[in-house]
């Protein structure tokens, strides 16, 4: 068979489950096709995506200047990897740099690695400036976290199917309750080895989580006042997603170490970057950390662009309108309903809560109804459902949105 013969949604479905690892629990769509806010099936349905992949296509599917980028430069040169320069990646680095404000970048390829980047630059950091003993630096992170699924990742993490049986766990982090600064203030007293602290400004993954007004500002004041490294893991938070350009944007907080993946690229290809001023990303040196792929001519022709799309057509500020519009018409729905409890979030990453416990069903049955309605969202932690539509979404698309939500919501009103 032939790659690009098509496929049933059937056919294609029954070929994952057969030749594939069985690691994810898609809801059985099969996507052949996008463009904008919409997506197709196999079969020609179109959809209204409400999920980005996550956040990565902020941008809208197959934005033509990205992949006009892509496409340019995949026809010129695509790998050298790091052993020579090319001529695209100190542009790409200059211009994030002074995009998101920093001295340097680090270029990789995927958020996980992104964070793992992030967490050696600390202790590395921790050693050579702030005199920690070695292999004594600890990182403070928050219970609820997720921050990728790599080994040293889940040893932090409070989600055990991701945990279990993958042990022995990496030692080096302490673990306190997200969105409460006298934990993080006892954390840093109780430790004088600690050399960061790793948050998402917005907990994504854990059902959409915002914390109280001031939490950001009064965290990096601890860390400045304990000399510890502020790191916003901005992965599916950043590039305009929550209606700021970043979201400790919403505090003006200004993290020491940045990191960004998903969005980088508008979801055309694996990018991701940690981004640090010199006294801190000076401490790596050539052979201490790499990636083959990481700065790419492709990928960084793509993140250029994907960046130059955001700031152009004003996406912060589309996501920060629509999101309050969101939350309005769904706040005007939850007061007559008894299926849904609470809308959360910021700009366009936000989530309502279904009165149901987690191990129900009724979220997943609610997302296979919007589904069959024309609109593609996906269930986090049991009883929530994550609705992040693409940041190009005007307000007509929006509002058939909220129509098509609301109706569905209206079948399993009790």
């Amino acid at each position: 068979m032939a790659v690009l013969d098509q496929l049933t949604s059937q056919d294609a479905i029954a070929l994952e489950d057969k030749y594939g690892a069985h690691n994810y629990h898609p809801l059985p769509v099969v996507l052949s096709r996008g463009e904008g806010v919409h997506v197709w099936d196999a079969e020609g349905k179109k959809y209204y995506d409400f999920l980005s992949a996550y956040s990565a296509v902020n941008q809208g599917h197959c934005h033509p200047k990205i992949v006009g980028a892509m496409t340019q430069q995949a026809q010129t040169l695509t790998l050298t990897s790091r052993a020579f320069y090319n001529d695209m990646l100190g542009r790409y680095e200059k211009y994030a740099s002074e995009y998101f404000g920093f001295d340097k970048l680090l270029p990789m390829n995927t958020g996980a690695e992104a964070v793992e980047t992030a967490i050696k630059l600390a202790r590395k950091w921790a050693y050579e400036k702030k005199g920690v003993a070695e292999h004594e630096a600890k990182i403070i992170v928050c219970e609820n976290n997720f921050h990728g699924r790599t080994t040293t990742i889940i040893s932090f993490s409070n989600d055990q199917d991701a945990r279990k049986n993958f042990g022995p766990y990496t030692p080096g982090f302490v673990k306190i309750a997200y969105d409460d600064v006298n934990a993080l203030e006892q954390a840093l007293s109780e430790h004088d080895n600690v050399a960061g602290f790793l948050v998402e400004p917005i907990q994504g993954e854990a059902g959409v989580y915002v914390p109280s007004e001031g939490y950001l500002t009064k965290a990096k004041e601890l860390c400045e006042k304990h000399n510890v490294l502020f790191i916003a893991d901005e992965v599916q938070t950043g590039i305009a997603r929550t209606g700021k350009l970043l979201a400790v944007d919403h505090e003006n907080v200004k993290p020491d170490i940045l990191i960004l993946g998903k969005a980088l690229s508008g979801g055309a290809y694996p990018v991701s970057a940690v981004l640090a001023n010199d006294s801190i990303m000076n401490v790596i040196k050539p052979g201490q950390h790499g990636s083959t792929f990481g700065g790419n001519p492709v990928a960084a022709a793509v993140a250029m662009a994907a960046l130059d799309v955001v700031r152009d057509e004003k996406l912060a500020e589309n996501a920060d309108a629509l999101g309050a519009l969101f939350r309005s018409e769904m706040d005007a729905y939850i007061q007559n309903s008894n299926i849904v409890t609470l809308v959360r979030g910021k700009g366009l990453l936000n989530a309502i809560v279904i009165n149901d416990t987690e191990d129900s069903s009724t979220a997943w049955d609610i997302c296979m109804a919007l589904k069959e309605n024309g609109l593609l969202a996906k269930p986090t932690h049991g009883n929530i459902i994550r609705f992040a539509p693409p940041l190009v979404m005007n307000r007509e698309q929006l509002l058939d949105c909220v129509a098509i939500i609301t109706n569905t919501l209206k079948e399993f009103e009790r």
